[in-house]
């Protein structure tokens, strides 16, 4: 396959990742909880982390939930752009260069190191945010929750459901090692 089809496919396949990232934001797709809402969105976040390589996940990740949060919640997008950003880079960076070419126990170690990554910079901005460590603590249970269901639905998605192997059956590129 020709690069530039290649190069079209991934660019195509990152904004639609965006656009599921920013949708997943909305409150419409959330679980209401002590404090706010759940977000679904960790599971497009790790898919694309996943799928993609680091700059491109930090697209989906970061700057979909920026925007995401700058058009239905505007308080946290500052924290959601760096923690969701640096846990998808984070799990891309495993995924494709830990543990030389197992890829699904290396995105088990990324998800594992980006949900550390998600949980402690929610618990400190939110803290930072609302000025309360209290509100920090309410959120900090669901958050772990959020966090935990999101990479785990992310990981089935990929590895058992084949999403790894469809996107790299369009985009035209074997990068993984099953």
């Amino acid at each position: 396959m020709k690069k530039t089809h290649t190069s079209v496919k991934l660019i195509t396949s990152t904004a639609l990742l965006l656009a599921m990232n920013i949708i997943m934001s909305m409150s419409a797709f959330s679980i209401p909880v002590p404090g706010g809402h759940m977000y679904l969105n960790d599971v497009i976040i790790v898919t694309a982390a996943i799928l993609l390589d680091p700059l491109h996940a930090f697209i989906v990740g970061g700057i979909g939930a920026f925007i995401g949060d700058f058009l239905f919640y505007p308080a946290p997008m500052f924290v959601s752009l760096v923690t969701h950003g640096l846990q998808a880079v984070i799990i891309s960076l495993c995924t494709r260069h830990l543990l030389h070419g197992k890829k699904i126990p290396a995105s088990v170690i990324g998800a594992a190191i980006g949900w550390v990554i998600t949980v402690i910079g929610y618990t400190f901005g939110r803290a930072y945010i609302y000025s309360t460590p209290a509100y920090a603590v309410l959120k900090l249970p669901f958050q772990i929750l959020q966090t935990f269901v999101g990479s785990g639905a992310a990981l089935l998605l990929c590895w058992k459901c084949g999403i790894v192997k469809f996107f790299d059956k369009i985009i035209g590129i074997e990068t993984y090692t099953y």
